[in-house]
C-alpha cells in the first residue's frame, strides 16, 4: 500500500514542533480514519528506530501515524536541557493530539505510543487526553520509567546536536525527577514491552504499569533484550505484536 508523507508543524506553550504524518493513501480522505501518535525516548527524535518502523508499518495497515520531535529535539525549536522535563513532553504530546484532531477525515479514536521516556509522557498525558472528548483506545509503551530513581546508568557523557556535552546531574535530579505510580492507576488497552535484561530502565518498571493499570492489557518480556531492543527477533515480535494490538483496540 502507497503511503503519503507530509511534514507538520504546531505549535506547545509557544515553542515550534516538527514532525511527519503518515497516512495510507487508499484512506487519505475517507472518514474515521484511526490515527496513532508516538512520543520518543530521552536523547531520540522522530527518527528514532521504532518511530520508522511504525511509519512503515501502521500505514501499511490503514492506521495513520505522527512523529515529532519533542522541543529541544530535532528539527523543533526550545533547548534540550532547559525545555526538557516530563509535563513539557506531555505538553508537546497533547498539542500533537490537537493537531490530529483538526485533520479532516481523523476518528476521535486514537491510539499512543511511547518509548522509554516517551513512555513516561504517554503516562503523565494521559489524563489530561481522557478529558479531551476523545477515545483512547490503545497504548503501547516500551521500556518506560515510572520512577525517576529507578533509571540506571545516566548518560551523563552524551552527545548533544552533534557536539560533546555532559548532562549535569541537576538536570535528572530537577527536570527528570517523577513518579508517575498514581497516573498508571487510569490507564487501560495497554501493551507492555520491556528487555529482561535493560541496562537503563530496571524491569521493575514494567511488573509496576502492568499491576496498576486496568484490563485489558498486555505484557511481553524479552529474555535477555536490552534497552533498545536490539535484538532482530525482538523487533519482530514488537512488530508483529504492536500491530495486532492497534488493530484490535482501533477497529
Amino acid at each position: 500500500m502507497k503511503i503519503s508523507e507530509k511534514n507538520i508543524e504546531f505549535y506547545a506553550d509557544n515553542i515550534l514542533i516538527k514532525g511527519v504524518l503518515h497516512l495510507p493513501i487508499l484512506q487519505a480522505k475517507t472518514k474515521n480514519l484511526p490515527i496513532v501518535i508516538g512520543s520518543h525516548g530521552l536523547e531520540g527524535s522522530k527518527d528514532s528506530a521504532k518511530q520508522i518502523i511504525l511509519s512503515k508499518l501502521l500505514p501499511q495497515n490503514n492506521i495513520g501515524f505522527l512523529r515529532f520531535d519533542h522541543r529541544g529535539c530535532g528539527e523543533s525549536k526550545g533547548d534540550f536541557l532547559n525545555d526538557t522535563s516530563v509535563p513539557n513532553r506531555a505538553s508537546d504530546f497533547i498539542n500533537a493530539v490537537r493537531y490530529i484532531l483538526q485533520i479532516e477525515g481523523a476518528d476521535r479514536k486514537i491510539g499512543i505510543f511511547g518509548s522509554s521516556l516517551g513512555g513516561s509522557t504517554c503516562i503523565e498525558a494521559w489524563d489530561t487526553l481522557k478529558q479531551m472528548d476523545i477515545e483512547l483506545a490503545g497504548c503501547v509503551l516500551c521500556a518506560t520509567p515510572v520512577k525517576s530513581r529507578t533509571i540506571e546508568n545516566i548518560p551523563v557523557h552524551e552527545q548533544l546536536d552533534n557536539h560533546q556535552q555532559a548532562l549535569p546531574m541537576s538536570f535528572f535530579l530537577e527536570n527528570l525527577n517523577f513518579d508517575l505510580s498514581e497516573k498508571i492507576k487510569k490507564m487501560t488497552h495497554v501493551l507492555i514491552f520491556h528487555g529482561q535484561a535493560d541496562e537503563v530502565v530496571p524491569i521493575e518498571n514494567a511488573h509496576t504499569i502492568y499491576k496498576n493499570s486496568k484490563d485489558p492489557k498486555k505484557i511481553i518480556l524479552f529474555k535477555d533484550g536490552d534497552h533498545q531492543t536490539s535484538s532482530r527477533k525482538d523487533q519482530e515480535i514488537f512488530e508483529k505484536e504492536t500491530l495486532k494490538w492497534f488493530k484490535a483496540t482501533l477497529f
